[in-house]
């Protein structure tokens, strides 16, 4: 599975971060998301659960 996150799109929410922490961060700065692992075994839930829909997964 590849991950992919729009930054620009992202509003710091922080859902991705509490349904995948070992896939997603939190920028120190700007509290977006920070990709931690670009091509995970699988991120549950965090895609659809993000209200920007900044996070997109192919495979």
């Amino acid at each position: 599975m590849r991950i992919q996150v729009d930054r620009e799109r992202c509003v710091g929410a922080g859902m991705c971060v509490l349904t995948a922490p070992e896939v997603f961060g939190q920028d120190e700065e700007d509290g977006r998301v920070r990709l931690l692992d670009p091509e995970p075994a699988g991120i549950g839930d965090a895609a659809q659960v993000c209200p920007a829909a900044a996070i997109t997964a192919d495979g």
